[in-house]
């Protein structure tokens, strides 16, 4: 399975979603990412401590890629639209991860038309950085999405330290000491599930 990570806008948990669902992925069958961003991050995060599975510049991809079963890739940020059809072609699942604030719905939109206009239909939105209750901005994010007929993951991302923490260190946030380290993990854990269902 080839699943691509892409935002148009930059802080909306792009490379940490890349991790973690790598990591998800590794534990069912040997999986590679490949890092296509032009701020290498998901490769700083590797070269900084130790990850469960092989990243390797988008150079280098070709090389790897048919030694694994599933392979992610984190995307350049703001793809153009050449790029964003051969991503589209290239892949089984788009996943478009968005906080839920107005500045990141409103670049959610620009790729939500962008792929419309390509007609490519394999991608789902997934709301990342969420605030605890009361806040509801997730709630009517996600309420605003689906009733504009998107597909959305029922599942969503928490905004935790525990991440940072885990980008800081380079290991997956299951692996840091945090007290919200295993809820952080089981954020992730749910939308691999759903990759897989």
């Amino acid at each position: 399975m080839i699943i691509t990570i892409v935002a148009y806008k930059g802080g909306v948990g792009k490379t940490t979603t890349a991790i973690h669902l790598a990591c998800y992925l590794q534990k069912k069958a040997p999986t590679l990412l490949i890092d296509g961003d032009a701020n290498r991050s998901a490769l700083g995060w590797a070269q900084r401590g130790s990850l469960p599975f092989k990243v390797v510049d988008e150079r280098q991809g070709p090389k790897f890629a048919r030694q694994f079963e599933h392979i992610v890739i984190d995307t350049a940020a703001r793809p153009g639209a050449d790029d964003l059809k051969a991503i589209a072609e290239g892949c089984d699942l788009m996943i478009i991860p968005s906080s839920p604030d107005a500045l990141a719905m409103e670049a959610l939109a620009q790729t939500v038309e962008a792929m419309r206009e390509l007609g490519a239909d394999q991608y789902r939105i997934l709301i990342t950085l969420t605030s605890p209750k009361p806040n509801k901005d997730a709630e009517l994010a996600r309420a605003t999405l689906t009733e504009a007929g998107l597909p959305v993951f029922e599942s969503e991302i928490r905004r935790l330290l525990a991440f940072q923490r885990a980008a800081l260190v380079g290991v997956p946030v299951y692996e840091v000491k945090d007290s919200m380290a295993k809820i952080a993990w089981r954020c992730y854990e749910a939308v691999g599930h759903e990759v897989l269902a």
